[in-house]
């Protein structure tokens, strides 16, 4: 799982929650409940109830994750790991941007030499047709 904040600051990062309930989800041996999901993520307790409950109807009407009845409760699988969420949402980000290619210039400006050259490498892998 990702690091959690520093002490004192219980904010996340964008998408950090979606990422690591994607996580325990993954790492699950079936589907768990939101209350299980909050106990792997949190035993100590910090993390509210209703904040798993939202990310996990978010990454369900996201199709990220499989819901069904289990009683009163509902269990959650994953259907995607934590790189797929990530990536959609830069998908979807790119997708909102008229000037996609200055967009995508800034962004590979930003990254760093090993990243770039993982990013080189992965387009050498997939050419046009």
């Amino acid at each position: 799982m990702s690091t959690p904040p520093p002490p004192g600051d219980r904010r996340r990062r964008p998408g950090q929650l979606e990422a690591q309930v994607i996580t325990v989800l993954g790492a699950a041996a079936g589907p768990l409940t939101p209350g299980e999901v909050r106990d792997l993520l949190d035993p100590a307790g910090a993390l509210s109830y209703s904040a798993v409950v939202t990310t996990l109807t978010r990454l369900h009407e996201k199709g990220s994750v499989t819901r069904h009845r289990d009683g009163r409760a509902f269990r959650y699988g994953a259907l995607r790991d934590a790189a797929g969420l990530v990536a959609e949402r830069m998908s979807r980000l790119l997708a909102e941007e008229p000037d996609r290619a200055t967009v995508l210039r800034r962004f590979v400006g930003t990254l760093d030499d090993r990243d770039e050259q993982t990013l080189r490498a992965l387009l050498r892998e997939h050419p046009e047709d």
